[in-house]
């Protein structure tokens, strides 16, 4: 997967979610937006609290858009719905796309979060959070820090993708507007 950051029609595909304390979904939102910052395409799905199925359901949002322009997918966060962890290698070989999933703060790890949410079955969920490996520090050109995993693309592609879509701050706008969306679906659905 060859990406080339100079390419004035160059797209990404957002992805956040948004859910509330008890609801057993989430809202999925994704965004397709050009280089230029014109949103191009919105879509929406759901993934499960605490489940194992956000890679498939971050997959589904993508083949649903049944675009073939979009260049690399963004998705804020590589652990979603209370422990529902994406496998970025996994959602880059089934969309076929660089993947890039994104946290904003400096953590030590969530390893005994897991444990305590799932007593006794907490096995396949640390084994996959194991899997993710570490994030990569990467400073903005807005002088912020975000961290990222990233998957078919290398450190200076990753930084290269996040300083064409972060217009300020920290959070690139195709992530920014989906999470927007995913918050006024999610409202919607309460």
């Amino acid at each position: 997967m060859r990406l080339h950051l100079n390419k004035r029609g160059m797209r990404a595909l957002g992805v956040a979610e948004s859910f509330r304390q008890g609801q057993r979904t989430s809202t999925l939102a994704g965004v397709v937006m050009r280089g230029d910052l014109v949103v191009d395409g919105l879509v929406l799905g759901r993934t499960s609290v605490g489940g194992d199925d956000a890679t498939t359901s971050i997959a589904s949002l993508h083949r649903r858009l049944g675009r073939n322009d979009v260049n690399v997918l963004v998705v804020s966060g590589a652990i979603l719905s209370l422990y529902n962890i994406v496998d970025v290698d996994e959602l880059s070989r089934r969309t076929r796309l660089p993947v890039i999933c994104l946290t904003y703060k400096e953590t030590s790890g969530i390893e005994d979060s897991i444990r305590r949410h799932f007593p006794g079955k907490a096995g396949a969920k640390l084994a996959a959070y194991r899997a993710l490996g570490g994030r990569k520090r990467v400073k903005l050109a807005t002088g912020k820090t975000v961290y990222a995993r990233s998957s078919g693309l290398g450190q200076a592609e990753t930084k290269g993708v996040l300083d064409i879509f972060t217009l300020q701050g920290s959070l690139p706008e195709p992530v920014r507007v989906a999470r927007l969306l995913a918050r006024a679906a999610a409202v919607r659905r309460s």
